[in-house]
């Protein structure tokens, strides 16, 4: 049966439909596919978002469509426009759980719109999640090249601490899933980006909070499986392109360096992680560039595009026009 689009939060040209999922432990669940057709473009690309976020960044879908992609975003389950009363936001035990509604975007953006060929865009877990699902599909045509920005590969931790911290989370996780873990999110990087803070872009705070969600058990060791998974290679069989900034921030106060860096990961780590992969990996370094590169201060933003555009022009040539 064919998935029925309506009329998106943001509005048009952007429509969005529910994708029923399999229930959990904490009852319903859907993930929302947002979606901006190219009339005519057998080419698509799908947008993962991060942690504590949601689709929102139009002038991503902007240059994707003027490049002849149609566009499409999902907020995942308990994120965003997929976000209900009664969930723990972002949780989730397994990050395998994400196939679910991956699979079933893909199957629509294929089968049901007539797309051949797709690209997946990740940004930070999102690109984490894109990395692990494209390993698990490798060999079934399914994706046809992954564009991960900042990618949450690696915690921003020492091999030492996320070694002996490992066995600990995981016990605490098996008992007590939904317990609440001290956060070090930093909400100085929502601050960055936010217009109405030291920013330029305009998000909803309800659906991105710059005091972030809860951190729970559960989940965070459920990335830790995921990075070791990195560690131990994926074996992605289509190009990937990486990019991280030159440099990354930790601080608790504003500074100015926060419009410039990775403040939420550490940028060199993601780069060093890359090679994990696939056999098949550019890697390209962004100055100036912030956690999310597609919202960096317009010089390293420029050159983001540039670099995407000239890496599309080789590996989906059809689409840069």
């Amino acid at each position: 049966m064919a998935i029925e689009f309506r009329e998106d939060i943001l509005g048009a040209p952007y429509e969005a439909a529910e994708l029923p999922l399999r229930p959990d432990e904490e009852g319903e669940v859907t993930a929302t596919l947002v979606r901006r057709l190219v009339p005519g473009s057998d080419q698509a690309v799908l947008y993962i978002h991060g942690y504590n976020d949601y689709w929102f960044q139009t002038h991503l879908a902007d240059h994707y469509v003027a490049a002849g992609f149609s566009f499409y975003a999902i907020d995942l389950r308990k994120y965003g426009r997929s976000l209900r009363a009664h969930h723990s936001p972002n949780f989730v035990r397994d990050l395998a759980a994400y196939d679910e509604e991956l699979d079933q975007a893909v199957r629509i953006i294929r089968e049901q719109d007539g797309h051949r060929r797709l690209l997946v865009n990740g940004h930070s877990t999102g690109g984490l999640i894109a990395a692990l699902w494209a390993g698990r599909r490798a060999g079934r045509g399914l994706v046809d090249g992954l564009f991960l920005n900042s990618p949450f590969l690696t915690m921003p931790a020492s091999p030492a601490a996320r070694t002996l911290g490992a066995p600990a989370l995981e016990a605490i996780a098996r008992i007590a899933p939904t317990r609440v873990l001290p956060s070090a999110l930093n909400p100085h990087y929502v601050h960055s980006l936010h217009r109405d803070f030291r920013g330029e872009w305009d998000f909803d705070l309800k659906l991105k909070p710059a005091e972030g969600v809860p951190l729970f058990a559960g989940w965070l060791a459920a990335i830790q499986r995921g990075h070791r998974e990195v560690r131990r290679g994926l074996g992605i069989d289509v190009p990937v392109l990486l990019m991280a900034s030159t440099a990354s921030i930790a601080t608790t106060r504003w500074h100015a360096a926060l419009h410039h860096a990775d403040a939420v990961l550490r940028a060199d780590d993601i780069s060093a992680a890359g090679p994990h992969l696939g056999r098949h990996v550019t890697i390209v370094r962004i100055k100036g560039g912030m956690h999310d590169l597609v919202l960096s201060g317009e010089t390293a933003r420029t050159q983001v595009f540039a670099e995407l555009d000239r890496w599309l022009g080789a590996y989906f040539p059809l689409a840069v026009h």
